[in-house]
């Protein structure tokens, strides 16, 4: 088993790293911190931001300060938010390409157990997205240090890399189970529509205060994108995240080992 599973991780990191999706990724996801920067630069420096006009008057009437738990919080809210769609895509394509390409049918049609193929995309999709917050992280901290926000000390910086870490982790670990979508519904689209609506309800349930019910929306209360008390979240809302990706994950490898039998 180990053999199958390590022929068919060098077999998708082959895959990945001869395709577009993962520059493009690196490019969108690297957006985050370029706009937290400008953000924070704005809100130093008015009057070289004054070019920028709406989003000037935006940034000065905000309760954002520029300093470094303010930035530190914009990126944690980034990889929150933009990673929900980032880390979906990437798994959705990972999943989702084996039907527009047609070769779904001959994956089926390999010696090596579908655990082995189904563990290699997860495993690939899950450092793929850790490698992008990485990035990010690492990337913004250089900008951060560019800029000269003031506001650093160890304790700021440690609990600040905690959080992000946390939420990094469990945005990667809920678009997992988009795997399930994308293979059950044979290509992207589907898995699109399901990253839309969840997306959607994390959205609605947090304005309603049923986010910490909804593993979905975990990751952006965790964050502080609904306001600083959203953090406070229970023990069960981390069960129930834990619960929902082991669903997704038991999901797709159940309809991959019946996949040529519906």
């Amino acid at each position: 088993m180990y053999g199958k599973l390590r022929a068919a991780l060098w077999t998708e990191a082959l895959k990945a790293r001869r395709a577009r999706m993962p520059l493009l990724t690196l490019a969108g996801f690297s957006l985050a911190p370029l706009m937290s920067g400008l953000f924070m630069k704005i809100l130093l420096d008015p009057t070289w931001a004054a070019r920028f006009g709406a989003l000037t008057t935006k940034a000065q009437f905000s309760a954002a300060r520029g300093d470094w738990p303010t930035y530190l919080g914009l990126l944690t809210q980034a990889v929150a938010v933009g990673g929900a769609i980032i880390f979906s895509l990437i798994v959705i394509w990972l999943f989702g390409r084996e039907y527009s390409d047609r070769t779904a049918k001959d994956l089926l049609a390999l010696p090596t157990p579908r655990e082995a193929l189904v563990t290699a995309k997860l495993l690939i999709a899950t450092l793929w997205c850790a490698v992008l917050a990485v990035w990010v992280y690492l990337f913004g901290l250089g900008l951060g240090a560019l800029i000269g926000l003031p506001g650093w000390t160890q304790d700021v910086w440690l609990h600040a890399t905690a959080v992000y870490a946390a939420t990094a982790g469990l945005t990667i670990m809920l678009a997992l189970p988009l795997a399930w979508a994308a293979s059950a519904g044979r290509g992207y689209l589907p898995a699109i529509g399901v990253t839309i609506l969840l997306f959607f309800f994390s959205q609605v349930l947090s304005v309603l205060g049923l986010g910490p019910y909804f593993p979905w929306a975990t990751p952006g209360l965790l964050s502080g994108a609904a306001g600083p008390q959203a953090q406070n979240l229970g023990v069960g809302s981390y069960l129930l995240v834990l619960a929902a990706v082991a669903v997704g994950i038991a999901g797709v490898i159940t309809w991959w080992r019946s996949a040529d039998q519906t």
